[in-house]
C-alpha cells in the first residue's frame, strides 16, 4: 500500500467527527510511524499530526514537535507549525496563528476530498 493510500484509508476509517476518534489510536499510529519512518510518508505523517492537533491539547505538543523536527526536512515542512503554536497558546487567534476552529476547518477542508493519486507498485 502506498503512503497516499494509507492516508486515504485513515480518512475513510476515522472521518472528521473528532468526538468519536480514539486519540490514543492516533498517537500510537504516529509514534509507530516516527519510529519506523518510510521514505515518502510525509503526507501520511502530516495527516496523523493533523488528527492529533484536532483531538489534542498542550500535552501533545512534544509528539508533534518530534514528528516535525526529528525525521527530516520534507516531513518537517509538511507539518504545520501553526498546530504546535495553537496548542501551546490554548487555541487563541494571534497575529500569526488562526483560531483553533479556523485551523481545524482548514484541515478538514484540505482532507475532505483527499484521494490517493498513486498506484500501488
Amino acid at each position: 500500500m502506498t503512503n497516499e493510500q494509507r492516508a486515504e484509508q485513515i480518512i475513510k476509517k476515522y472521518g472528521f467527527q473528532f468526538n468519536y476518534i480514539p486519540k490514543q489510536e492516533i498517537i500510537d499510529l504516529l509514534q509507530k510511524e516516527i519510529a519506523n519512518y518510510q521514505p515518502g510518508s510525509s503526507e501520511y505523517i502530516r495527516l496523523l499530526c493533523g488528527y492529533l492537533y484536532c483531538l489534542g491539547d498542550i500535552s501533545d505538543v512534544p509528539l508533534l514537535e518530534k514528528a516535525k523536527y526529528s525525521i527530516n526536512m520534507d516531513v518537517g515542512c509538511m507539518i504545520d507549525g501553526e498546530w504546535i503554536d495553537s496548542l501551546n497558546n490554548g487555541g487563541v487567534e494571534t497575529q500569526f496563528t488562526g483560531s483553533r476552529q479556523e485551523i481545524i476547518d482548514g484541515f478538514v477542508l484540505y482532507y475532505h476530498n483527499f484521494r490517493s493519486e498513486e498506484e500501488e507498485i
